[in-house]
């Protein structure tokens, strides 16, 4: 298959988004979009057999919606689509899922979805925030002030990949 390259440039208009929380009707449509995110979405930092093992390792059906379940999840809708979504959880205080469509990355999507997540964090009064981020959602936390703790390297279906421990202090 042809790498997708996201054309990433600051002259992209954002988006008009509705962030709103997610409904377990929609598990199907938010597993597609991070199919999507990793195949199109992460094609710089990150090999087809990597891509391939990361969509491999996701749960499907009654798993995926079960997972979801477990999770406060927002998505982000334009003109009545969905084109992302982040997922919190709040026993770990950490941002657990964070995926937009490769049309539409570097338009703000995420950035909103980010904002509501992060207010929402500090309004229950939590301290700090984590997350294991890919090396493509690193800058992006980067610029919202989080720090970097470690690089990981995690294994999925036997294939090797890397990502970022990372936090940050809200109190």
């Amino acid at each position: 298959t042809m790498a997708w390259q996201p054309v990433l440039s600051e002259a992209a208009p954002r988006l008009e988004v509705v962030i709103r929380n997610a409904s377990l009707d929609e598990a199907e449509t938010l597993r597609k979009i991070l199919v999507a995110a990793v195949e199109g979405g992460t094609a710089a930092a990150y090999s087809a057999e990597q891509r391939r093992a990361w969509i491999e390792v996701v749960p499907k059906g009654v798993a995926w919606r079960e997972r979801l379940g477990r999770l406060e999840t927002l998505v982000a809708q334009t003109q009545g689509r969905l084109v992302g979504f982040m997922s919190f959880n709040r026993p770990l205080a950490e941002v657990d899922l964070a995926y937009v469509l490769p049309e539409v990355m570097g338009r703000g999507v995420a950035q909103a979805l980010y904002a509501v997540l992060e207010n929402r964090a500090r309004v229950a009064m939590i301290e700090e925030l984590r997350t294991d981020a890919s090396a493509l959602a690193r800058p992006f936390f980067k610029r919202r002030g989080w720090n970097e703790i470690a690089r990981q390297e995690v294994v999925a279906v036997g294939v090797s990949m890397h990502n970022f421990k990372m936090s940050k202090a809200l109190r």
